[in-house]
């Protein structure tokens, strides 16, 4: 057994262990829109579900030297809106495209030939390709990171509106085979619904 000190390691270096350690985990991409009207489109794995009463999920957006200097986090924390799509197999490529370091003013959404599509409550547009997707209001933002400088921003979100492709939800819920959803691993790795299997819950 390997024991690691995290206060010993560099940010980078706890950062490779965490994302590839705790697996898989689920993409938001999200859609956001700053001032001028350009919307703009990113993918975070450190991203999950924390409650259904009221529906809330959480992303969180790093910081650089302490500034929140990523479009997504700017956009979110003026314009209190945002869209998360769940990332299947059709769209995993455009996705990891909207990685590169685009300019403010240049839609990523644009520049890798997905489409938008008018949101049903709010303002931001959706991906219209995502078969899952999430209108959000910012519930609630908090700084995190050490006493001397926050490192992230974790932007908690309620689920306003959910849009569901047809071929895809049964019996109140999201079919994990028929979504094709993909998830994240460490470095460049991710990972397909290959193989799905069921437990029920054990009653005494």
């Amino acid at each position: 057994m390997i024991f690691i000190d995290p206060k010993s390691q560099s940010r980078k270096e706890n950062y490779q262990i965490l994302s590839s350690a705790v697996i898989p985990r689920p993409i938001a991409f999200v859609t956001s829109q700053n001032e001028e009207g350009v919307v703009n489109a990113a993918p975070f794995s450190f991203f999950n579900v924390i409650t259904a009463e009221p529906p809330l999920i959480s992303i969180s957006v790093g910081r650089r030297n302490g500034e929140t200097v990523k479009d997504t986090g700017r956009n979110i924390l003026k314009g209190k809106e945002f869209v998360v799509h769940l990332v299947d197999e059709a769209i995993v490529d455009q996705m990891n495209q909207t990685s590169a370091e685009y300019p403010s003013n240049v839609s990523e959404v644009k520049e890798t030939g997905l489409t938008l599509t008018e949101s049903k409550v709010v303002r931001v547009p959706s991906i219209k390709e995502a078969k899952i997707r999430m209108e959000c209001s910012l519930h609630q933002a908090i700084a995190l990171g050490t006493e001397e400088e926050a490192s992230c921003d974790l932007l908690i979100g309620e689920v306003v509106m959910f849009h569901l492709a047809d071929d895809i939800f049964a019996d109140g819920k999201v079919s994990a085979n028929a979504s094709q959803l993909v998830s994240r691993l460490g470095g460049a790795e991710y990972a397909r619904l290959t193989d799905v299997f069921s437990l029920q819950r054990p009653v005494k």
